[in-house]
């Protein structure tokens, strides 16, 4: 009989040690295949060495790529421990469709069940976003905005076809602006939130099937 072959390994990106420290300490049983947690350290141009330097590696060649964190939520109406499901990301750099989106939204209700989830369109910057410049990234279409989720997902395809996603809880938005990044500290509700999400990325990645070199 012939082996069958190794299920294909999933690495998560996220930027700050607060994010590493929620999935790290969030349930990892489940899993199909191995998972590494990256911490990308903050920023785009950070992401994207990281990301890049991981896929490098024999290990992760074929790994499927899901960018995760927190973000600013765009759109009036959304609250901290809110979901946000990209449809796709966005940056200067262009658009990358994500995969599976029904799906994650489908397991992430289920994981952190009484949590809107919202979906859209999911725009980088290189900086922390306030103000009006918060309206003028909703115009445009996007429903959240991050530093790293668009540098991940560009990154990742890049080095070749695999599936992307990115899925970011809301720690800041409209009427609930950080006054500094430091204090994600304080989002204890978006902490718990993130801790819980693992059981749903790990069903998202059991849903695909990766094509073996």
């Amino acid at each position: 009989m012939s082996t069958p072959p190794a299920p294909a390994p999933l690495l998560i990106a996220c930027a700050l040690g607060i994010e590493h420290l929620a999935l790290r300490s969030g349930d990892r049983g489940g899993a199909d295949g191995p998972v590494t947690v990256l911490r990308t350290g903050m920023g785009p141009k950070a992401a994207q060495r990281a990301v890049t330097r991981a896929l490098a590696e024999p290990a992760l060649a074929d790994a499927a790529v899901l960018a995760t964190g927190f973000c600013a939520g765009l759109a009036p109406g959304m609250h901290p421990g809110d979901l946000v499901v990209a449809e796709e990301t966005r940056d200067a750099a262009g658009t990358v469709p994500c995969v599976g989106t029904d799906l994650l939204v489908k397991e992430l209700v289920r994981a952190v069940p009484g949590r809107t989830v919202h979906t859209g369109p999911l725009t980088g910057s290189d900086h922390v976003v306030r103000g009006h410049e918060r309206s003028d990234l909703l115009a445009t279409g996007a429903i959240a905005v991050d530093m790293e989720s668009a540098a991940t997902l560009h990154s990742a395809v890049r080095t070749g076809p695999r599936p992307v996603a990115a899925v970011r809880v809301v720690v800041d938005a409209p009427e609930h602006e950080l006054v500094r990044i430091g204090t994600v500290r304080g989002g204890i509700s978006a902490f718990r939130v993130l801790r819980s999400v693992l059981p749903a990325f790990y069903e998202w990645h059991r849903s695909l099937l990766l094509p073996r070199r």
